[in-house]
């Protein structure tokens, strides 16, 4: 789970009666979750860091039952304990904070798939749909490349949301021991019309945080709304070597954009600043014109705005740069209508 960040999953840890809860908004739980976890690797987002702790569960009397808990300055933390069951580590958290049986129940997987990861079924109920059913409800969001860094994240942002996901992939495989039951899954080819139609089927948005996808899609019948995460204004402002090597994204991402553009559906074009891989929610942000060109963003945090980008759907279309900066976003949707109207009064 190398690199899957959730910019609400902040915890902190706090002390009560000896035994240690883990704070989320409007949660405060036991860690007993972490019982079930054997040697799996945390993100640094889930857990402080802070100096090196250590944590046992609550039956202080059963070593069965004991877990340990380093945690260290860097940037992983290693859990080490007994245990009788095996669950996805994204089973885990959202079991804890969702309600994970519900939540399957919800996406109509009321039990985890098979432990050898048999994909028994899945393809022969894509092939089953109707290619003409495109009515209906437009509740799903579907994500590009979703075995990228940040498609995980947008990933996992959209299922605390509570949001059905559809998602393609590279390695289905891969992505089903990441994300289980909670995401439907699909590989193929985005340049193929019959393919497209059937992986759009249900499906209100798209989010596209990496270049090439857009622009060898032919159609976008059914969608009502697509965000594209750009580079754009850092591949133009790069020069010498930079630039050279940042020739092919260039060209790939005014490709994404145009298509976007002239798609006949409302778009939002997030123009960001260079991507870094540093923890997300600590920075402020930057909205202003010429911002992405020289500043820089977090991967978490522009995850995240592409996320909250669903939020407002613009009458034709809305493209903004940001980076990481001073201003305090507590309202994304009025920070979005703000940026609209901004872009608005300039026309």
């Amino acid at each position: 789970m190398k690199g899957l960040a959730l910019d609400t999953l902040h915890n902190n840890l706090i002390r009560s009666n000896s035994r240690y809860f883990c704070s989320y908004p409007g949660l405060e739980k036991p860690l007993s979750y972490l019982e079930d976890m054997a040697g799996t690797s945390l993100p640094s987002c889930l857990l402080s860091q802070g100096p090196s702790l250590l944590f046992s569960s609550s039956n202080q009397d059963s070593e069965a039952n004991k877990c340990r808990i380093g945690i260290t300055s860097g940037k992983r933390c290693l859990v080490r304990c007994f245990a009788k069951k095996k669950i996805s580590f994204v089973d885990q958290i959202l079991d804890y904070i969702e309600g994970g049986p519900k939540l399957r129940k919800w996406y109509g997987a009321p039990e985890l798939r098979p432990k050898d990861g048999s994909l028994s079924g899945d393809d022969d109920e894509f092939e089953e749909e109707k290619e003409d059913d495109l009515d209906g409800e437009k509740d799903v969001v579907f994500v590009t490349d979703g075995d990228s860094d940040l498609g995980q994240m947008i990933i996992l942002q959209l299922i605390v949301k509570g949001t059905r996901v559809k998602a393609i992939v590279k390695d289905k495989r891969k992505a089903l021991e990441a994300f289980g039951s909670y995401v439907e899954l699909t590989t193929g080819d985005a340049s193929d019309e019959r393919f497209l139609k059937k992986a759009f089927k249900g499906v209100g948005a798209v989010i596209s945080p990496t270049e090439g996808f857009l622009s060898i899609v032919k159609s976008f019948r059914g969608v009502k709304h697509a965000v594209l995460l750009s580079q754009l204004s850092v591949y133009e402002s790069s020069g010498g070597i930079q630039a050279m090597m940042n020739s092919k994204a260039k060209k790939l991402a005014e490709q994404d954009e145009n298509a976007a553009i002239s798609s006949n559906v409302p778009y939002t074009i997030i123009r960001t600043g260079k991507l870094e891989n540093s923890p997300g929610g600590s920075q402020g942000f930057n909205f202003s014109a010429g911002a992405a060109a020289k500043g820089s963003i977090s991967k978490e945090d522009a995850a995240r705005i592409c996320v909250e980008a669903l939020s407002v759907i613009p009458p034709t279309g809305l493209i903004f740069e940001v980076t990481n900066g001073e201003e305090v976003v507590s309202d994304w949707e009025g920070q979005l209508m703000k940026v609209m109207q901004r872009q608005s009064d300039k026309k």
